[in-house]
């Protein structure tokens, strides 16, 4: 492999035609929650998008505790703050090996949301539904 080759595919990633699909949207939008599509990727921070345009990002090298309990939801402690994510099916499959709270525990989800009140109508009983974010 010549010199040039191997900048192209490790210095200029995510640039150009060497560019993967995967790297142009690093994240899959799940509707109420956004999944890093590759492998080995984890997420620095966890954005937290409240439905009035309030957003809390939180570093994950902060998070002490995640917690899921059907009943409650996610109650999540980061840095001496709790952080509760309150809705419907919050650690159901959405696609094959992924789920909302394991995504949480892996550092795979890079954001969550509030879901609509139009989205929460419009969606089955069985999709995952964050109703509130409190911090």
């Amino acid at each position: 492999m010549s010199d040039k080759s191997f900048l192209e595919r490790y210095v200029h990633r995510g640039s150009g035609p060497v560019a993967k699909e995967e790297d142009a949207q690093p994240s899959a939008d799940l509707s109420t929650f956004g999944w890093l599509r590759g492998q080995r990727d984890r997420a620095p921070m966890l954005e937290l998008r409240r439905a009035n345009g309030n957003i809390l990002a939180v570093g994950y090298g902060f998070l002490d505790q995640a917690l899921f309990d059907p009943s409650d939801g996610i109650m999540l402690h980061v840095g001496g703050r709790k952080i509760q994510l309150k809705g419907r099916n919050l650690n159901a499959e959405v696609r094959p090996g992924v789920r909302l709270f394991e995504g949480i525990c892996r550092h795979r989800i890079a954001w969550v949301r509030e879901t609509g009140t139009s989205d929460r109508l419009e969606s089955g009983d069985d999709a995952t539904i964050v109703e509130r974010i409190e911090w």
